[in-house]
């Protein structure tokens, strides 16, 4: 069952007892708790029938009183406990599965689970799984970033430019709740009758038009010495913007990509077998040119190498960030 199936069904007002929402993933927690809390109850029945709890600060004895409660005026009452992998639950195991066996109806019980999933061995994930709604919220992978930024713009009525969402991706990660934080404030600025391209994106947030990773790995596709050395010079010069770590994960994927291209016999198959949207593919073709296997196998060396020299292993002269990555732009190159 998707975020979006439970969506549905709250609307549908097929409400469940009970809701467990875990995983590593915050976004979809977060949407589907605000959800349940903005719509199960109205504003005159939130009043008498709307409890908040936070994990940390929550015994599961209170939990489970609260939920044993009948609603006031109202049909449901909505117990919500937030950071909910802080409940103690092993203190009243016994009680809470029990409570789970036989939920009551009129209390719908949205546990927030976040950070981690929730451990399926335990007696009482199955009982949830029976009795209420289990959703987990998983991670996406970074090559999947792209599209969920298309289809999140798509639903909110806008047209996304595929290299800006590649570049939104690059740059904010697959921490989903950032890029939908951004792509909000970037929203506001944006037209809908306007296509969503780069220089929006860099205009609203705060991506260097000329130096960003994205551009970088376009100035080693092309083997362009000139570019690659301003770019570097210029994340040498606003380190915090642009950590080496997250460069280093950028190149590491992107050469990947590329050393995949070399193995895919049918090219007409390469946006898939990538990851990448079809508008990409012209650039692997530039980059595969440029880096045989061979060369393309030996870049990859060079990253992790210099990866476990930028935490001081293996490491035997400078290891300043700035001057290490210099070191590998030259490397790779030539």
């Amino acid at each position: 069952m998707t975020a979006q199936d439970i969506i549905k069904d709250i609307k549908a007002r097929k409400l469940k007892p009970i809701y467990l929402l875990h995983g590593d993933e915050s976004y979809y927690i977060d949407l589907l708790s605000d959800y349940l809390e903005q719509n199960v109850l109205s504003d005159a029945e939130k009043g008498f029938n709307q409890t908040i709890m936070y994990g940390k600060d929550t015994e599961v004895m209170t939990l489970l009183n609260a939920a044993k409660r009948y609603p006031m005026m109202s049909d449901y009452q909505l117990v919500l406990v937030k950071e909910a992998q802080e409940l103690k639950l092993d203190k009243a195991a016994e009680q809470f599965q029990a409570y789970c066996e036989h939920p009551l109806s009129s209390t719908i019980l949205v546990l927030c689970h976040k950070y981690g999933k929730f451990d399926k061995r335990k007696k009482v994930y199955k009982v949830i799984e029976k009795n209420g709604v289990v959703f987990e919220s998983a991670s996406i992978y970074d090559n999947k970033v792209p599209a969920w930024i298309d289809d999140f713009a798509h639903a909110k009525g806008y047209k996304i430019n595929p290299k800006a969402s590649a570049l939104l991706g690059e740059y904010l990660g697959n921490d989903l709740s950032k890029v939908a934080n951004e792509l909000e404030k970037l929203m506001l600025n944006v037209a809908k009758t306007q296509e969503i391209g780069t220089k929006e994106v860099q205009d609203n947030i705060g991506i260097s038009k000329e130096y960003n990773v994205f551009e970088l790995q376009n100035a080693l596709a092309r083997r362009d010495v000139f570019k690659a050395n301003q770019i570097i010079n210029y994340f040498e010069a606003n380190p915090k913007a642009n950590p080496l770590v997250l460069i280093m994960g950028n190149l590491a994927g992107y050469f990947t990509k590329i050393l995949k291209y070399h193995y895919v016999t049918d090219k007409s198959q390469l946006a898939k077998e990538l990851g990448v949207n079809p508008y990409f593919v012209k650039d692997f073709d530039v980059a595969a040119r440029n880096y045989n296997l061979g060369k393309t196998f030996e870049v990859i060396s060079l990253l992790r190498a210099y990866d476990l020299k930028s935490k001081g292993v293996d490491s035997t002269g400078n290891t300043e960030h700035g001057d290490l990555l210099k070191e590998l732009i030259f490397k790779i190159i030539h």
